[in-house]
């Protein structure tokens, strides 16, 4: 690992040593922010470029820019499609800041097309297999129920499925769903679903902007090895105030923004809440009439900016899921976050962004036989089941600009963990009995470096690496075990008791990244990359989907950390005038140390549950084409994406390499939105995808009339379910706009020609004939879902 660091280190220097000949001109830094005229809201990836040169840098993801260029007087643009663009001269004596306020064009037919550096599209950014949404982009996509879904949104990308609906969660390139970083306002989300998976947690009224990594990630990313969704917040409009809300069939939404001190602070807060319990009270009686089904969410956000050189942002998350069927069962679920940032100019070329959080994912489960006339009864019984994690964060980031054609990025991050794997109390009448699995503690800290280089218009590289360091602490218990015939429940040879922050199990690894561009002309662009990514905890699940209720655990003496190594290769074009843009992306991912399980493993309030786990191998590989045109009455995109993902376990499956139960040989998705008039649009969504694998059995034993199914190859996964495929539709009326309210309807059909997509199969024995057996086939959907939606803004 040293000997890579160093490595690492001397390239660095030789190549900032290959700068120094640009000391010998005079050469000075403008810097400053850019925002939206409108609202004040940061822009990030404008361009900043000087007419008839490659000169030129973007915004970063506040809003930053800084500029080094030689003394005198220069011409600059900023351009960035849908805003008009800002022309300004500087004339460099000395280093200066100037912020900058662009205004969106009413089109986005008027594109400006500069000679100098190319709009920030994909083909002229060293970043592989990132995929960037704004909220514009999701609001044209046809809804579910009426309503924009930033998860839906991004299944519609090529790498991304999910195994259906209702699953919790989603799946990049052969990752399980935990194995995505999800990040809100730099907070980490355990569960971004609402509703079993029906709806995202996050309101599209607060949502700015989201990033989708997939491969070749910066180094600042870790603790993931699948993906990175990024997801920003708008800071709320410093300009005016704004009430934006939606009234639908499932939930309404109400949001308020505006600013504070003018220019200086602004707030946004955004609210949700569904009412499909409400709607359903008047039919419900009996035990059912307390029967509960809604989530509801509050999203705010705040920022004052001190002077030019310092601004602070404050935002929080709150949203919960609330289950029951009367008073026999009942969950419920929610994520909590608060995140503070401190944005600090040291100088025109030091950038600093300072971000603490804190981040909290809880949920219960409960159930009761007791009735309102057994509440004396000694025979009631009662169960309940609480668990949660619980974060905190704090990650200082820099960026050092060195000229036009260096950067570096820097930092460190630390978390701290606590695990509550669970408490369960059971009532039997007058008796409790307390069942408790001790708490878990670990640190996860990192420092990291990248050097982004482009010596010219050709070629570019990003290079850098992330040293990360776990420690599994106390106070707690370590178990032990022997190792044993792989698939079996491994045997409890001791356990040793820990105190608070004793250390229980250290690793460290190092994280080389890599991504380079080579440029054949301004349209045509080939990308490679590499990266090493690790990931410290894990989540358990025994279902064939990750539901809200499965555990979270660290990585142990007994559980190894994740270890994925990716590589990507690319062949990225845009259009001329940015009519379209297309890429071509193969890629292959290794991983060690996924969490596989014995068959007919013990998940729920086992304090020896890592006797029950087993280390997995996996690979995934694939082809991932993407077409998007984002000009034109017409606009929209198509991604396909053909792949295979793979796991190997000893003692599972005869040793051999099975499919992962989310594997989806093809998978094909088609958005598309027309514009009739400018108050009229209709926008289709048309999914294909295969079936996903499942354990089906191949004999059968015959007892006393009854059939026993056994699968006699042992192998998991040996069969595919049919294949997945929907259309959805939604046309978007805008009403009269008067002075201030603005208003539309939003109609919406999913599930066009009610398939009945099969979630999962299974067998059964024929009620008339028990010694025949039927598949059946489980669909969460099947049958047509109308919505209807009215927005509103003034």
């Amino acid at each position: 690992m040293k000997t890579k660091a160093t490595m690492l280190l001397s390239l660095l220097l030789m190549i900032l040593a290959g700068q120094s000949t640009n000391a010998q001109q005079q050469r000075y830094t403008v810097s400053g922010y850019v925002k939206d005229k409108q609202n004040g809201e940061s822009l990030v990836g404008i361009s900043i470029g000087k007419p008839g040169t490659t000169t030129g840098t973007v915004t970063n993801q506040y809003g930053f820019y800084s500029l080094t260029l030689p003394a005198g007087d220069h011409e600059l643009q900023f351009t960035y499609m849908g805003y008009g663009t800002y022309k300004t001269t500087v004339s460099l004596k000395k280093n200066i800041t100037i912020d900058v306020s662009m205004e969106s064009t009413s089109s986005q037919l008027n594109v400006v097309t500069v000679n100098g550096l190319k709009q920030e599209k994909t083909v002229n950014t060293l970043n592989t297999s990132i995929n960037k949404l704004d909220i514009a982009q999701m609001k044209k996509m046809p809804t579910f129920m009426g309503e924009v879904d930033v998860l839906r949104a991004i299944q519609t990308l090529p790498g991304v499925n999910t195994v259906g609906e209702g699953a919790s969660g989603f799946n990049v390139r052969g990752g399980n769903s935990d194995e995505n970083l999800i990040l809100l306002d730099e907070a980490p989300v355990y569960n971004s679903t609402h509703m079993l998976g029906f709806f995202s947690v996050f309101n599209p009224d607060a949502v700015k902007s989201l990033n989708l990594i997939k491969g070749g990630f910066p180094a600042e990313y870790g603790g993931r090895t699948s993906s990175v969704l990024d997801i920003r917040m708008k800071d709320g409009n410093n300009q005016k105030f704004d009430v934006n809300g939606g009234i639908g069939n499932i939930f309404s939404r109400l949001s308020v923004e505006g600013p504070l001190v003018k220019d200086k602070s602004s707030f946004i807060v955004a609210a949700r809440r569904s009412y499909i319990d409400l709607l359903m009270k008047p039919f419900v009686k009996g035990d059912m009439k307390d029967t509960k089904l809604n989530f509801y969410d509050i999203t705010a956000k705040a920022n004052y900016k001190f002077d030019k050189n310092n601004s602070l942002f404050v935002s929080g998350y709150f949203g919960r899921d609330v289950f029951g069927f009367g008073k026999q069962v009942n969950m419920n679920w929610g994520n909590s976050t608060a995140t503070v940032r401190w944005n600090h100019v040291f100088t025109n070329r030091l950038f600093m962004n300072f971000t603490t959080y804190y981040s909290k994912y809880d949920y219960s489960l409960s159930f009761n036989n007791e009735s309102k006339k057994e509440k004396t009864n000694e025979d009631s019984q009662a169960y309940d089941w609480t668990s949660n994690i619980i974060n905190y964060g704090v990650k200082p980031s820099f960026t050092y600009y060195i000229n036009s054609s260096n950067s570096l990025h820097f930092g460190v991050q630390g978390i701290y963990y606590t695990f509550k794997p669970g408490t369960g109390i059971s009532k039997d009448g007058s008796t409790e009995h307390v069942k408790q699995i001790n708490d878990q503690h670990a640190l996860e800290s990192a420092v990291y470096l990248d050097h982004e280089y482009k010596p010219s218009k050709k070629f570019g590289i990003q290079y850098g690496g992330r040293l990360s360091a776990y420690q599994f602490i106390g106070k707690g218990t370590a178990y032990y075990y022997a190792d044993t015939t792989p698939g079996i429940r491994k045997r409890l040879i001791g356990t040793k008791d820990y105190n608070g922050n004793d250390l229980i199990k250290g690793y460290y690894y190092f994280e080389p990244r890599i991504s380079a561009r080579y440029a054949f002309s301004d349209e045509h662009a080939v990308k490679l990359a590499y990266s090493r990514t690790t990931q410290f905890m894990h989540q358990l699940s025994n279902t064939a989907s990750p539901t809200p209720l499965d555990i979270w655990t660290p990585s142990t003496n007994n559980i190894k950390p994740m270890v994925a190594d990716q590589y990507t290769a690319g062949y990225f074009y845009n259009a001329p005038n940015d009519a379209y843009e297309f890429s071509a992306e193969v890629f292959y991912k290794k991983t060690d140390n996924q969490v596989d399980y014995i068959d007919n493993a013990n998940l729920q309030l086992n304090p020896q549950i890592e006797a029950d786990l087993l280390p997995s191998e996996g690979r995934a590989y694939g082809l991932e084409l993407y077409l998007k045109k984002d000009i034109g009455k017409t606009t929209g995109w198509v991604s396909y994406t053909l792949s295979r993902t793979e796991r190997k376990t000893p003692g599972i499956s005869m040793n051999e390499w099975f499919l992962n139960r989310y594997d989806r040989t093809h998978n094909l998705n088609l958005v598309l939105t027309h514009t009739f008039t400018k108050r009229t649009s209709l926008s289709a969504n048309w999914v294909f995808a295969s079936g996903t694998p499942g354990t089906f059995a191949d004999n059968r034993l015959e007892f006393q009339d009854w059939d026993i199914p056994y699968n006699s190859t042992e192998k998991r996964n040996n069969y595919r379910l049919p294949a997945y495929h929907r259309l959805d539709l939604s046309m978007t009326l805008k009403g009269k706009q008067l002075k201030r309210w603005k208003g539309e309807w939003v109609f919406s059909l999913y599930n066009v020609y009610g398939r009945r997509n099969a979630y999962t199969i299974y067998f059964k024995q024929n009620e008339d004939d028990p010694t025949q057996r039927e598949a059946t086939r489980l669909s969460i959907i099947g049958s047509i879902i109308p919505g209807i939606t009215y927005n509103f803004k003034f």
